[in-house]
């Protein structure tokens, strides 16, 4: 399985990115997806999930009412939408997928098999 993630960049603080990661290979087809981000010296932590069925989404209590997860049409690619940010959502931000058979999203990077390759989110002034 392989996880292409990009859509990272600079915004100034309230401003708005939009990642994506599509995931291939693997045979593996709505999988369980998740975000997660990662700043220097401090370990990953939780974003936002979506489940198999699109309607189970959990979010960090950090990111909610700001953050979208969403699925393409293909079910294998997820967005997420990125409004309001803040100079504290600067990080290395990383798309994860769970080994099927699970079909619940979880928050914990270590139920995740699969993960893409990072992309930087700076907000700053």
């Amino acid at each position: 399985v392989q996880l292409q993630a990009s859509g990272g960049g600079s915004v100034q603080p309230g401003g708005s990115l939009r990642l994506s990661c599509a995931t291939t290979g693997g045979g593996v087809t709505r999988p369980v997806m998740g975000w997660f981000r990662q700043v220097a010296g401090k370990e990953r932590e939780f974003v936002t999930a979506v489940g198999y069925s699109a309607l189970t989404k959990y979010y960090a209590d950090s990111v909610k009412g700001r953050f979208t997860i969403s699925r393409d049409s293909d079910e294998n690619t997820v967005f997420l939408q990125m409004n309001g940010l803040k100079p504290e959502d600067t990080a290395i931000y990383y798309c994860a997928v769970r080994r099927p058979p699970y079909r619940s999203p979880t928050l914990s990077p270590g139920d995740y098999a699969w993960w893409g390759q990072g992309t930087q989110v700076t907000v700053s002034s």
